[in-house]
């Protein structure tokens, strides 16, 4: 065989494999947003939570996010994004705005930015959670 053609079925071998991996690592992250969005939120008892600084995250393939929620007086009075790998989602950062007026994680996700802002409010959960 000849040494240009022996280059040509690697070239193609190397093409399929990129294809293929990039057609399972979609597959994944669609599979994941659809689990990250069954998720049902329930809002934390602000009642029990001491004045304080909690620190939460959430992350599933491709969205990860890390806050810190401020408490006191038994109300939200700050949160933070520390992190926020987003892809085109950083318009829902402006969640946490209503989170803090409404003193609630229940509320309407953001329009054109729906899986990230569900992710900060998962992280917000996270941090206000008992268990952590």
């Amino acid at each position: 065989m000849k040494k240009r053609h022996i280059i040509l079925i690697v070239a193609i071998l190397v093409v399929i494999a990129v294809v293929i991996t990039v057609v399972l690592m979609v597959q994944r992250s669609e599979r994941n947003i659809e689990e990250m969005m069954k998720i049902t939120l329930t809002d934390p008892d602000l009642m029990e939570l001491e004045d304080g600084i909690y620190e939460g995250s959430y992350g599933t393939i491709p969205i990860a996010v890390k806050v810190t929620v401020t408490i006191v007086d038994h109300r939200i009075t700050n949160i933070t994004i520390d992190e926020h790998v987003h892809g085109q989602g950083e318009q829902g950062e402006i969640i946490i705005s209503q989170v803090i007026f409404n003193q609630s994680i229940e509320i309407d996700l953001i329009a054109g930015a729906t899986y990230s802002s569900k992710a900060i409010l998962l992280a917000i959960d996270d941090a206000l959670s008992p268990d952590a």
